[in-house]
């Protein structure tokens, strides 16, 4: 692990939560019947349409690779322009010559993401923009697992890819997602507020690292037709957070 930093950091906190794991085992009949629910009643939504690379703006040379899931992926809106990784090169264009790239998949955990790039030729980047975990915490993905996957996933980067910054985007807040019903909305909820501690806890050991807390407005307006995804305001507001950290990392 790069930096000393270990997913063992996060054992007194599992064993903090041994109740809460308890708990949940006797609600997994439930749980697994929510769960089935709501594919079925859950309005499927297309990744948006549009370019997955492109070159924009003057100045110095910035490559950026944006990685990740559904919401990496321009869920919830039409085009990526108007997704993350077009509003981020919006913010970003008028201080660099930005070469940037998308990889994002639906659906996508920490482990498919690492399979997928054990796939895909390496290119060189400056920076990587991280939208991933959202799928790790619906699927109650360990905390242990998920953070060694993490970890190995920052290491390609860096080492296959060159990657000289990562900005890792936090949890959103999945206990207040109302298209999800209690008590699997709780269960999910706190397993993702537990994956975003511990996410944290690895990257203030990993001086590269930049944890984006998702601090943003998730009211019925402002978030997609499906009542899971961003809306287009929301991703705004994200690229806009990321522009800003990533702007002031490479200025000059």
């Amino acid at each position: 692990m790069p930096n000393g930093s270990s997913p063992d950091g996060v054992a007194k906190r599992r064993t903090v939560a041994g109740p809460e794991l308890a708990l949940r085992a006797l609600l997994l009949p439930v749980l697994a019947l929510q769960a089935v629910h709501v594919r079925h009643k859950a309005l499927i939504l297309p990744e948006a349409a549009g370019e997955r690379a492109g070159i924009a703006g003057s100045g110095p040379d910035l490559r950026i690779l944006v990685l990740g899931d559904s919401s990496a992926a321009g869920v919830g809106v039409a085009t990526q322009d108007a997704a993350l990784s077009g509003q981020l090169a919006k913010g970003l264009a008028d201080r660099f010559r930005l070469h940037w790239a998308l990889d994002a998949k639906t659906g996508a955990t920490t482990r498919s993401t690492l399979a997928r790039l054990a796939e895909t030729r390496p290119f060189r980047v400056d920076a990587a923009v991280l939208a991933l975990g959202v799928n790790d915490a619906t699927r109650l993905v360990r905390t242990r697992r998920w953070l060694a996957d993490q970890l190995r996933l920052y290491d390609i980067l860096r080492r296959d890819y060159g990657a000289k910054r990562l900005y890792v985007s936090g949890m959103p807040p999945l206990g207040q997602f109302t298209l999800l019903p209690h008590p699997l909305r709780w269960v999910i909820g706190r397993h993702a507020e537990s994956l975003d501690t511990a996410l944290q806890h690895i990257l203030s050991g990993q001086p590269d690292c930049t944890h984006i807390r998702f601090d943003l407005p998730l009211e019925p307006g402002l978030m997609a037709e499906d009542g899971f995804h961003p809306g287009p305001v929301i991703y705004r507001e994200w690229a806009n957070i990321l522009a800003a950290r990533i702007a002031r990392d490479f200025a000059g």
